[in-house]
């Protein structure tokens, strides 16, 4: 959590000196993470996959930022580029740090023939009340571009995924949904909605409150009974998540915080679906997790002075990457607060798939996620992390910072490009990169509008029948 100064000196005035700009994902390992926030300024944002491409925007407008080093897996990039680009910047460089493919298990799922198929054949069954296709962000263009010219497409986030379900059937009672890649996740949001329709706390009135004006009881029921989950997609991190560590935390956290965020197995998501009911936890996104812990420890910390230590436990449902965030946040509100209050953060994974460390050198952590040295923390290894994303580290992302300030890598550099598999590609007479990235603005006019735009809603309404 304090990195060298020399690393972090070095780094900056090799950023400075390339005009460039960095974004990364907050599933970097946490060395990275902690280089990158002591660097700092406007031209470093960590964040979760879309808001990357709004922080690299930003850098452009804001500066003479010449290129992006980009610092996540290969679809989030691609989408980088792409928002770039209808922002008007598309001459700006977007560079990964490896040459090689960075992967993502959830991503590629979508990718393969099943994820079409199951596509066409549902587009070509009866749909009463319209279809409508929900897809993950965290996806590839071509995902997107696919789908998009099979049935009518918006993207999602996982901060945004229940509003923009709950919106979709408001605007169409009674339209089929279908959601994927994630099946986790899509599970989980039947889950989160039959789980408020049989809950005795949520009246007709909060539902119109807290969720949308538009809905209640009755109209919740038909939205989860319309959903429909694509049966075959999974990130391999949160798939860690399974019985074994639901039975932990039942049995030794009873007084933990819990978070999950959407993706993880049904187990885990169901114990932080209690906990939240009461106001013990939460689901949703990386963000949301982010929010929720930070809130709790800053609710203790302004309360009355109580006698002794209070220490506030938080189960931490996502990859491992997130504690750099979250510490960095409690850190900068206990750091404010006078009252004695601890937050412990505890991470439900395999007990050899952690360190000891030298508090004095980690900011008061005694552990953190991830073997010695690396060795042996991959997909099976229970440690949480996710091993594409830890194809970025700062050794590239020096190499990289240094190839933009020579200005003469030219040809090295584009191997770091991201991949280009929609380039000069149509579908059904369409430009495949318009189609990848339509459900993306779709996206985003919700997000400024709270509609789903007329024009995606008119496509989801003509499928009404084979």
């Amino acid at each position: 959590m304090n990195p060298d100064p020399e690393i972090v000196a070095s780094l900056s005035k090799s950023v400075k000196t390339a005009n460039m700009g960095i974004v990364a994902h907050y599933y970097m390992d946490v060395e990275l993470q902690s280089i990158l926030n002591a660097v700092g300024g406007d031209r470093v944002a960590i964040a979760d996959s879309l808001a990357m491409g709004d922080a690299a925007v930003r850098m452009v407008e804001s500066g003479d930022v010449k290129a992006i080093a980009c610092l996540g897996v290969d679809f989030m990039a691609e989408s980088v580029q792409a928002i770039l680009g209808r922002a008007g910047y598309g001459h700006i460089p977007v560079y990964r740090l490896d040459t090689r493919s960075i992967g993502c298990s959830l991503a590629e799922s979508a990718e393969r023939p099943a994820y079409r198929a199951w596509l066409q054949k549902r587009s070509r069954e009866e749909n009463p009340n319209g279809l409508l296709h929900v897809v993950y962000i965290n996806t590839s263009l071509e995902t997107k571009a696919t789908a998009s010219s099979t049935v009518p497409t918006i993207t999602c986030t996982s901060s945004n995924v229940v509003k923009t379900m709950l919106q979709a059937s408001a605007q169409q009672p009674g339209i089929r949904i279908l959601y994927g890649p994630d099946t986790y996740m899509g599970e989980n949001l039947v889950t989160f909605f039959d789980g408020i329709c049989n809950s005795s706390e949520w009246s007709d009135e909060k539902i119109a409150e807290e969720l949308h004006p538009s809905h209640n009881n009755e109209t919740l029921r038909r939205l989860r009974d319309s959903i429909d989950v694509f049966p075959n997609g999974n990130c391999v991190v949160h798939h860690m998540f399974g019985s074994d560590v639901v039975e932990n935390v039942r049995q030794n956290y009873s007084d933990a915080y819990v978070t999950a965020h959407l993706e993880v197995p049904g187990e885990m998501f169901e114990i932080a679906m209690e906990k939240s009911m009461v106001g013990m936890g939460t689901v949703g996104s990386t963000s949301d997790i982010l929010k929720f812990i930070s809130k709790k420890v800053s609710e203790a910390a302004s309360s009355p002075s109580v006698t002794g230590r209070k220490r506030l436990k938080f189960i931490l449902g996502t990859e491992a990457g997130m504690i750099t965030s979250i510490v960095k946040s409690v850190q900068g509100i206990l750091d404010l607060s006078k009252n004695s209050v601890e937050a412990e953060i505890i991470f439900p994974v395999a007990t050899e798939a952690i360190t000891a460390v030298d508090e004095s050198d980690s900011a008061g952590l005694s552990i953190v996620p991830g073997v010695s040295g690396g060795e042996g923390c991959s997909t099976a290894g229970g440690c949480a992390t996710c091993p594409f994303m830890k194809m970025n580290d700062i050794d590239k992302l020096s190499d990289v910072v240094e190839m933009v300030g020579s200005d003469s890598s030219h040809i090295s550099l584009e191997k770091h490009l991201p991949p280009r598999r929609l380039h000069g590609k149509t579908l059904n007479g369409v430009s495949a990169t318009e189609l990848g990235v339509q459900p993306i603005i779709y996206m985003r006019q919700f997000m400024k509008e709270s509609t789903i735009p007329d024009e995606l809603m008119a496509k989801a309404q003509a499928c009404s029948a084979s």
